[in-house]
């Protein structure tokens, strides 16, 4: 089976650990609506499984945050016409291959993977087994669609290497060529959002200042104000993007402006440049109010009655295991497993 004859798939997923960001839709969920539109088949998830992997949430909580998350999908532009949306758990195939390629992965490829290094801090030992293997689960998430494109911020990169090395040894050692051997999608001026109040950070949902993200269920008014309020230097906008050096904040709200506005680092400079930010920060508050608060208006139906997102991932499971249980069950047949 040559590479030529996968389907071109999509596959990404969130944690649906709480609180959707400026961060999430820039970096991921905007390049999801626009691949659905491409020459691709495009699967995405609500990661729950990897949401419990550090700690168990409060149960209602976790499925709240699910629904929000799906929300946040729907009203972003993801079309379950389009894309199949589904929630982790209610697909079984991913944590069954995820034990397979528990046993393909080597202990030293898991210990060199950095996220659970930090994740885990200086008490590793105290650390869920599951927080351990993710990354087994993270490959599985993707091949038991035989994902042949991944969208990945830069911070997942090594973990989509140890996806393509977990296919490479499975397809090796048992003499096949059954799993693709899955590329990156990494690319757009706001792959990477940092924290309003500190561009050497990265936005984060998890951060103790709300002043630091624009949350995507935040209203006009609230955007506005922390855009305006967002750390900055005060020189004024450069006229190319090598002028960004050594300016973290800077930088940061031109990638913003550049991400909402679809245009490059370079154009937003050609129109900006020279700017103070007193006169950039309104062109941008304005740019993202226009842009998100639709999102969150829809986000806020939505969650009014969670029927329509409850039927959309029970509609997206049925669609998912037409292609996930055909490939487990040969997965199972090659490794030798009765009755497969």
């Amino acid at each position: 089976m040559s590479d030529s004859s996968f389907t071109p798939r999509v596959f990404s997923g969130i944690q649906p650990s709480g609180g959707l960001t400026l961060g999430n839709y820039l970096g991921a969920i905007k390049r999801f609506v626009s691949m659905q539109d491409e020459a691709f088949e495009t699967v995405y998830c609500m990661v729950d499984l990897h949401a419990i992997t550090a700690k168990f949430l409060d149960p209602a909580t976790l499925r709240h945050n699910t629904r929000e998350l799906a929300a946040g999908f729907i009203a972003s532009g993801i079309s379950p016409e389009k894309s199949i949306l589904i929630n982790q758990s209610q697909v079984p195939e991913h944590a069954q291959l995820a034990w397979i390629f528990n046993c393909v992965a080597r202990m030293g490829w898991m210990q060199r993977m950095t996220q659970f290094k930090d994740k885990a801090g200086k008490n590793a030992e105290a650390s869920s087994l599951g927080l351990f293997a993710y990354p087994a689960l993270m490959a599985a998430d993707i091949l038991i669609y035989h994902a042949t494109h991944v969208p990945v911020g830069e911070d997942q990169k090594q973990h989509l290497e140890l996806t393509r090395d977990i296919a490479t040894k499975f397809n090796h050692d048992f003499g096949v060529d059954f799993f693709p051997i899955t590329e990156p999608v990494i690319e757009g001026a706001a792959t990477r959002v940092m924290s309003l109040r500190d561009g050497a950070k990265k936005m984060s949902k998890s951060d103790p200042s709300d002043a630091s993200r624009i949350n995507m269920t935040d209203d006009a008014d609230t955007i506005a104000k922390k855009i305006r309020k967002a750390k900055t230097d005060p020189d004024a906008l450069p006229s190319e993007a090598k002028g960004l050096e050594d300016r973290p904040e800077a930088r940061n709200l031109v990638n913003i402006y550049a991400g909402l506005a679809d245009l490059s680092v370079d154009q937003v400079l050609a129109e900006h440049g020279g700017a103070q930010f007193g006169a950039f920060k309104p062109a941008l508050a304005d740019l993202a109010v226009a842009k998100l608060s639709p999102i969150s208006g829809e986000m806020a139906r939505l969650m009014d009655d969670v029927t329509e997102i409850d039927k959309v991932l029970a509609r997206g499971a049925e669609q998912a295991r037409e292609i996930t249980a055909p490939i487990l069950k040969k997965t199972y047949e090659i490794v030798g497993m009765v009755g497969s």
